[in-house]
């Protein structure tokens, strides 16, 4: 692998890593996120388990629709 080809991957982690971060500080501020009616919390003493299902489908459904416009129009 050349060295600008590495340079050019190494810029493309650090911006989905810097993406990813600010979802992580924003997510807390999206209505609904996390809180959806198929969303599994369950709590003990001293200790919690989140499970998230109703959200990550309704993100996969999302991310799917999103990707497949992107890739739709990158054939065109």
């Amino acid at each position: 692998m050349e060295l600008d080809s590495l340079g050019r991957v190494l810029v493309v982690v650090g911006i989905v890593v810097a993406g990813l971060g600010a979802v992580l500080i924003l997510g807390d501020r999206v209505p609904l996120i996390g809180r959806l009616p198929g969303d599994i919390t369950v709590r003990g003493d001293g200790w919690t388990v989140y499970a998230p299902l109703a959200t990550s489908l309704v993100l996969s459904v999302l991310l799917t629709a999103a990707l497949s416009l992107v890739a739709w129009f990158g054939r065109r």
